[in-house]
């Protein structure tokens, strides 16, 4: 719980009742590797923070191949935003890479701290505007690149994730091919 207290007040400040009713309303879950945290097809229903383990945002291309769009690890919120706020069906999978520990309000939960504590909703503004900013430098100079250098921007951008996932994940991000990937990273070696 400190660890997602400490992220929030990066954002702004928080009273201690404030920040106990928070404490109040999150929830432990445990999410076995593969298991999913929303599925696409289906309306999110919460939002959680990643206290261990490493999830990924993936969807299927219309030639029903798998793509990594994104990874989240430690210490960073994990909804699919659009489903969640607008109640509509996601069109992505978010799915524990490894065995993950999260943090979890249910939308219930997470919309009667919105209400209560007048400060979360500039903290949440300032977080998903962050988070927002960091998708678009992540991935923007990977499309431009060739894919060894997006390999070497993936170990700068993702370096607790390199050794933790399968290579599939990584190439899939990347849109090369697994070994296409093996080969790049023997040569780097």
């Amino acid at each position: 719980m400190k660890a997602f207290i400490d992220y929030i007040l990066q954002f702004g400040d928080l009273n201690q009742q404030q920040i106990d009713l928070i404490t109040k309303k999150a929830k432990i879950l445990e999410l076995p590797k593969e298991e999913y945290f929303s599925e696409a097809g289906k309306i999110a229903q919460q939002v959680g923070f990643v206290l261990e383990g490493v999830i990924r945002v993936c969807y299927y291309n219309n030639k029903g191949e798998e793509i990594t769009k994104y990874f989240i690890d430690e210490n960073n919120l994990v909804v699919d935003l659009e489903s969640f706020n607008n109640d509509i069906c996601s069109n992505a999978y978010v799915q524990a890479v490894t065995d993950c520990k999260l943090l979890v309000f249910s939308k219930k939960d997470w919309k009667e701290l919105l209400d209560i504590i007048i400060p979360w909703q500039a903290i949440v503004n300032k977080i998903v505007s962050r988070v927002l900013i960091q998708k678009v430098e992540r991935r923007s100079p990977l499309v431009s690149e060739d894919a060894t250098t997006r390999y070497l921007m993936f170990l700068k951008i993702y370096p607790n994730v390199v050794n933790r996932v399968p290579l599939s994940y990584i190439a899939s991000y990347l849109g090369i091919t697994q070994s296409s990937l093996s080969r790049i990273r023997k040569n780097i070696r």
